[in-house]
């Protein structure tokens, strides 16, 4: 599998094939901002919308490609105040129902962390439901627990249930602790 960071126009090519693993994700049972059943023209739009941010520099995404299939995507939303460009947002980590078990998720990870860090960002936050199979992966990465809130969001099935709060040090912060 192939991880890579996508310009505006490659992202915009590839609008069909992310808007289809965002619904499978969903799908899936992901607790990742949308509401089950998602439907394709709510994917394309939102995807649609994350084009625009990449193009103003807002956010930077990487897709990972199975073949010629994506098979995952992740994002690191970036700050627009001066006071917090040492600091990034992970999001929307997906990787399809296929490629799930086979270390796509963690790869994604590993490499939005890597970019962050060559950028001097030295520190990187996310949620995630809480007990969820992601929730499992960030801890393993070495990510830190931050905190709990109740009945944050909605799962896909409209329940509400708990995130976790989560950060980690990269690049040079991660070493001067050693």
């Amino acid at each position: 599998m192939t991880v890579t960071r996508v310009d505006e126009a490659r992202l915009t090519a590839l609008l069909g094939e992310l808007a289809d693993l965002l619904t499978d994700t969903v799908d899936g049972g992901a607790s990742i901002g949308f509401l089950a059943p998602l439907g394709r023209d709510e994917a394309l739009a939102w995807w649609r919308e994350r084009a625009a941010a990449v193009a103003a520099g807002r956010i930077a995404v990487w897709v990972a490609h199975d073949g010629d299939r994506v098979a995952g995507t992740v994002s690191l939303a970036l700050p627009d105040k001066p006071n917090s460009r040492h600091r990034a947002e992970l999001v929307k980590l997906m990787v399809s129902r296929e490629a799930r078990g086979r270390g796509l998720g963690r790869r994604l990870l590993a490499t939005a962390e890597k970019a962050a860090a060559r950028t001097g960002i030295t520190l990187l936050h996310l949620d995630t439901e809480t007990d969820s199979p992601a929730e499992h992966l960030y801890r393993s990465a070495g990510w830190t627990r931050a905190g709990t809130i109740p009945d944050y969001a909605a799962s896909p099935d409209g329940v509400l249930r708990p995130t976790t709060l989560y950060f980690k040090q990269v690049g040079a912060a991660a070493t001067a602790g050693t």
